[in-house]
Formats: structure tokens, sequence, C-alpha cells
């Protein structure tokens, strides 16, 4: 099986917008950055992800990327999630992919060894891995085998939409709970969460 790592990036800029409460534009930028830097390293040190796709709009993501060794897929708007998921997903087939892992790039805690254990589930294709939010509403990471088996469904129920197509495509299923892919920041309360989970470090 050969896997790409498809990452979606919004803008850094204004991404996690729903954090203004309590962080202010430099620190949400920084953490931005700080998360998507953690996710290339952990796709980055897995041997059995062929390569790591990044998709977005965000020249500054994507030089970031590349410094990680990454390749990056400028979007086409106007265009939404799925679609630029879609769009990265027939680069990485035409360029080989069999299968591919879906990654959000606001994953705090996630390790390599929480994306060994996710990959060791894909076997035999046909077959679908989706690990919720911790609130098992969202998605926080989907692989797919054979790449482009179901269609995209991310945003609102996207956990409980991806484990029905994967049914309803015939694949063997798989859900994933880790911690490590559990935890996404999108509200203040996460951001507690994530103290609570690193000790405090967390900013």
């Amino acid at each position: 099986m050969t896997t790409w790592a498809i990452v979606p990036v919004k803008p850094l800029r204004r991404a996690k917008s729903r954090l203004s409460p309590v962080l202010g534009a430099t620190d949400r930028l920084e953490l931005s950055k700080q998360m998507l830097r953690r996710v290339l390293d952990a796709l980055g040190s897995l041997p059995d992800i062929e390569r790591t796709l990044l998709v977005s709009r965000d020249t500054e993501a994507m030089a970031l990327a590349r410094r990680h060794g990454a390749r990056t897929l400028s979007e086409r708007p106007p265009i939404d999630l799925n679609q630029a998921l879609q769009q990265a997903t027939r680069l990485a087939i035409a360029c080989g992919a069999s299968a591919v892992l879906v990654l959000p790039a606001d994953l705090p805690l996630v390790t390599p060894d929480d994306l060994r254990h996710l990959m060791s589930l894909a076997d035999p294709a046909p077959s679908v891995v989706v690990a919720p939010d911790r609130r098992r509403e969202g998605t926080n990471a989907l692989l797919v085998s054979p790449a482009a088996l179901i269609e995209y469904a991310f945003g609102p129920s996207s956990f409980d939409r991806h484990r029905a197509a994967a049914l309803a495509a015939g694949a063997r299923l798989a859900v994933c709970d880790l911690p490590g892919l559990a935890l996404d920041l999108d509200l203040p309360e996460d951001l507690g969460l994530l103290r609570e989970a690193s000790g405090g470090m967390a900013a």
C-alpha cells in the first residue's frame, strides 16, 4: 500500500478565530504554525507515508510545509474543504498513491505512534479508518484505501457521514479512538483540555 498524507490548511492568519476571546491574533497565528509543524513532523517520521501533500491557498503554510519536505498544492478557488481534498486526492492518485490519509493541521497532541496505530487498522483494502474528535461529531483523521473510495464529507456530523459512506461502499470500517487524535483546537475550552493534557505547559 502506497499511502500519501493530505494535510488541508486554512489561511493561517484567519485560522482559529473562535479562540479570539482568549488568544490574540499573533498568538493564534503562532499556535496554528506550531500545530502544523507538529503534524508535519509526525508524518515525516513515518516510513509508511510515501509523501505528505499540503493543500492550501496560504503561501506561508506552503513554505513551512516545503521546509519539512512536504509537497504543496495550491487550491483553485472558489473551493471548499471537501473539494480541496478531492483535488489533492486526484494528484496523489496520479502520482501513484493507492491510499490517502487526511489529517487536519490542528492536532496539538498527535504523535507518530498515534498515526502508526491508525495505519495498522487499514489492511486489507477496501478499508476506511475514521478517528473522531472528542465529541464524536467531527473527523480528525481519515484513511481511505483505495484512495477515492468514498466522497469526503468533512463538516457537521462528518464522523457519522464518513462511517456511513464507508459501509455504503462495502469497505471494512475501523474507528480509531486515541487521545492524540481526538483533541483539536476550535473552542476556548479545548485550550483548557490541552493545558491539562500537557501538564499546564500549553499557552
